[in-house]
């Protein structure tokens, strides 16, 4: 075996080693369940590129001091070298006892942005500044008074269903920089991503409505069309009590009814001129407009069938059923 390759397969060795007995150096090791603390053996310090430099001087400074018997260079070089301890003590305090309490990643699209807001606390004292470096992007933090940080990112949803966040790295180099300290943190939170809507098409065919129409039930959303004599039967609700109070007899406040729509019915089995995909971009398009409209529809997939509703709830739920299909 020639030297290299001897010398490459040594160092392999030596770094799986060092992974095995600390783990936290692993940027791909398990999800972990929130609350994540981060304690004393999960926290790596190290000198920054800057603290080599000035480590460099130091001990130049040293050897000249020791080699001209100067006390004064001593004494300076000493005083520096232990605000250089102290750096490398105050980089590892600044993430030591910081924890991760929450991870609430909004709504997304996939292709789109999707936003994660990540909760911090600390105990006893304010810490900072600290840096969340997320997929490459690094987004600067410090904890208030009161030990609590909030931190926004924004990640890019590549394909619809659940995604897993990446690994979260933690670093500080307060409060000189001469030393970093940093924790990996990985999450178990997923996102829920949304299937893209089809860019227009047509609507439901003739066979995906259904022929009995559907009101609408908009109690709030009725217009006023005028008053008239209250008479036994009528909802109390809707006795206009300010308009009664000036005149003689009691009057009740119409309303135009809403006009009646028909309900949709959307079924996966009509649509086998699409490949999969493209079923679910069109049947995302038109659940959303049914939800738009306000009208109830039903939505038939192969494992499952949701519906007649209408709402938001239902929406959404038609709408994780579609991202979730394989």
């Amino acid at each position: 075996m020639i030297p290299e390759q001897r010398a490459r397969n040594v160092a392999a060795a030596m770094h799986a080693r060092l992974l095995r007995r600390h783990p936290g150096l692993r940027s791909g090791q398990a999800s972990e369940s929130l609350p994540i603390t981060l304690g004393q053996r999960r926290i790596y310090v190290l000198p920054s590129g800057f603290g080599v430099g000035f480590g460099s001087v130091m001990l130049l400074m040293l050897l000249g001091a020791l080699n001209y018997n100067n006390n004064a260079a001593l004494l300076l070089t000493c005083v520096l070298g232990a605000a250089s301890a102290q750096s490398m003590y105050g980089a590892f305090r600044s993430l030591h006892g910081l924890r991760l309490e929450s991870v609430k990643p909004d709504l997304a699209t996939a292709g789109g942005p999707v936003r994660v807001v990540m909760g911090f606390k600390a105990s006893l004292r304010p810490r900072g500044p600290l840096r969340l470096v997320v997929a490459g992007t690094s987004h600067p933090f410090a904890l208030d008074r009161e030990a609590r940080a909030t931190v926004s990112v924004t990640l890019h949803a590549q394909r619809r269903g659940w995604m897993q966040l990446p690994a979260l790295k933690l670093e500080s180099t307060w409060p000189f920089g001469l030393f970093r300290a940093w924790s990996w943190v990985h999450p178990d939170t997923i996102a829920l991503i949304y299937p893209v809507a089809e860019d227009g098409g047509p609507p439901p065919g003739r066979a995906g409505i259904d022929a009995q129409p559907v009101p609408l039930s908009r109690e709030s959303g009725e217009e006023y069309a005028g008053l008239r004599d209250y008479q036994p039967g009528d909802p109390p609700r809707r006795i206009a009590w300010h308009a009664s109070a000036r005149s003689d007899t009691l009057l009740f406040r119409l309303h135009e009814s809403p006009p009646a729509q028909t309900q949709w019915t959307l079924r996966w089995d009509e649509l086998r001129e699409l490949d999969p995909e493209r079923r679910i971009m069109r049947l995302a398009r038109w659940v959303d407009e049914a939800h738009r409209d306000g009208r109830a529809w039903m939505l038939e997939l192969p494992q499952q069938t949701l519906g007649p509703d209408r709402g938001s709830a239902h929406f959404h739920a038609c709408m994780t059923a579609l991202a979730i299909l394989p």
